[in-house]
């Protein structure tokens, strides 16, 4: 830790939040008055007003910093990219989207002071109220309780998005971190020591000022994915089972596609049909849920179709060639259709990885999120 670290860095993860984040920063300071702090405003925005945003709340304050990373890639690589560059005794995170009250920091903060090393902003302490509906509150509480049967979490609340944890437990955690999705506190939960010392305030969630909200289906199947990342000792790796998934809901796609195009073309033509539809369906979802965190738009969407198209072809070829050659060695044919399956899958996945969303090489694609920082932090001058 550098010499003359402040006592907090405060990592605000932002997705085009530019109507809320200001008044996120002034609240902030205010309630950090004489304490020692950082802010590292890490924003994921495709274009720059939110960072303007944050240049015109900050001023020539030079405790506030921005990370520009340039389009969505995660709130959970966005906390953790923050908390490497932070300098910071405690690292906390938050989002700027006014939901979290900035009134409980100093609060939490003295939680830390007295030994604890998770403060957790929790929506399900006593006095607490979730501030959800509809849908986003059923995630919300199936997510939670799935968290905690499959985890046993130290907090009643392990999808909280607004908590302080000591450096030591961050770089304990750091190595088997996922970087996965949107839950990073479900992921230090998991990574991190046992036995930790949690405490809680609690809070409810207010009104969104800006943005939009973080919490919907492809949240939970992240989770889900998470978590068996962690039940299978890292095994199974959480991206992987996504693309997996969604190669599985493809096979929908193929027969429906095959049957259809059956009824005008010959068989032959209607496989290909079959087999290209199967394979837009995979890219688009993939795209949507595998790889949010690297979305491919514009002309990058469309070169990214053909790479994932010509990765799958191969990926095709590979799994036929394990089944026949299975086969011919005598094991039984649905097995070694399985399998051929099973390997198909896995250079799919390694390919359209690669080629596609370029991910790095098999190590790197079998590691979902890969962090990478542009530009570094920009400290404000000070005039």
């Amino acid at each position: 830790m550098p010499a003359g670290a402040p006592e907090l860095s405060l990592v605000i993860c932002t997705l085009n939040e530019s109507a809320a984040i200001g008044g996120v920063l002034d609240e902030v300071r205010a309630e950090l008055a004489g304490v020692d702090f950082e802010i590292l405003v890490v924003d994921d925005s495709a274009d720059d007003l939110t960072k303007q945003a944050v240049l015109a709340a900050a001023g020539d304050d030079p405790r506030v910093q921005v990370i520009s990373r340039g389009g969505p890639r995660g709130l959970a690589s966005a906390a953790i990219e923050g908390w490497e560059a932070a300098r910071g005794r405690v690292l906390g995170v938050m989002d700027g989207d006014g939901q979290h009250d900035p009134s409980l920091l100093p609060r939490m903060l003295g939680q830390m002071r007295g030994g604890a090393d998770l403060a957790v902003a929790s929506r399900f302490a006593p006095d607490a109220s979730l501030g959800l509906k509809g849908v986003r509150r059923v995630i919300s509480n199936v997510g939670t309780q799935v968290v905690r049967a499959v985890a046993g979490a130290a907090t009643s609340d392990p999808l909280a998005g607004f908590f302080l944890q000591t450096r030591g437990v961050f770089q304990a955690a750091r190595p088997k971190l996922t970087g996965v999705g949107f839950k990073i506190l479900v992921d230090i939960l998991l990574a991190g020591p046992r036995g930790l010392r949690v405490a809680e305030v609690a809070t409810s969630l207010r009104v969104r000022q800006g943005g939009e909200s973080k919490l919907d289906l492809r949240v939970m199947i992240e989770l889900l994915a998470q978590l068996t990342e962690r039940r299978t000792g890292g095994l199974l790796k959480a991206r992987f089972l996504m693309f997996a998934g969604v190669g599985a809901s493809g096979l929908a796609v193929h027969a429906a596609a095959l049957a259809l195009a059956g009824q005008a073309v010959s068989l032959t033509a209607a496989q290909g049909v079959a087999i290209l539809s199967a394979m837009i369906w995979n890219y688009c979802f993939n795209n949507l849920l595998t790889f949010r965190d690297m979305r491919l738009s514009g002309g990058a969407f469309w070169r990214g179709l053909a790479a994932f198209v010509v990765a799958c072809s191969f990926g095709a070829m590979v799994s036929e060639t394990v089944a026949v050659a299975l086969q011919a060695l005598g094991v039984q044919w649905l097995a070694a259709g399985l399998a051929g399956a099973g390997v198909g899958a896995l250079f799919n996945y390694i390919g359209a990885s690669r080629v596609a969303w370029s991910l790095p090489a098999l190590g790197g694609a079998l590691r979902p999120a890969p962090l990478h920082r542009e530009p570094a932090p920009i400290r404000l001058p000070h005039s």
